[in-house]
């Protein structure tokens, strides 16, 4: 399969990163999220927006787009919430914030140089020591608060 060095265009006008292969066999998680980021930083490259994503500017963004995902929850009934699956517009709605919310999360981590899939195993390992399952399975409190 060849390979080019960018990211590349697909024929649906779609970008991949060009060490992503196309077809066959799903991609390693860091293989996938890193193509994702390309197309993503791709997509932003294309319309020249990259100089109005300074960290403040995607920090607020992030928090504007979860702002949005809040809001496609607010007033509902939890029950609602838990039968997501029987209402597709409710489903639809919720995805499209989440992907803005991940957008820019991948924004953040490229401009931060940060590798997302990397730094959200070091946080798990680091939960894990904060939060043993053996005194806090089942249980909500705080790692700092007496059982």
């Amino acid at each position: 399969m060849a390979e080019a060095s960018g990211p590349i265009a697909t024929r649906d006008g779609r970008w991949r990163a060009a060490s992503v292969p196309v077809g066959g066999d799903a991609l390693p998680m860091d293989d996938s999220l890193a193509a994702l980021q390309a197309e993503v930083i791709a997509f932003r490259d294309a319309r020249d927006w990259s100089h109005f994503h300074r960290a403040k500017d995607l920090v607020l963004g992030l928090v504007a787009e979860a702002g949005e995902l809040a809001e496609v929850v607010l007033w509902r009934e939890p029950e609602v919430l838990e039968r997501l699956a029987e209402d597709p517009e409710l489903k639809r709605r919720l995805g499209e914030e989440m992907a803005d919310v991940f957008v820019y999360l991948l924004y953040l981590a490229q401009h931060a140089g940060l590798d997302l899939a990397a730094t959200t195993r070091a946080k798990l390992q680091l939960n894990a020591r904060k939060y043993p399952v053996d005194r806090f399975r089942g249980s909500a409190r705080k790692y700092d608060e007496e059982a």
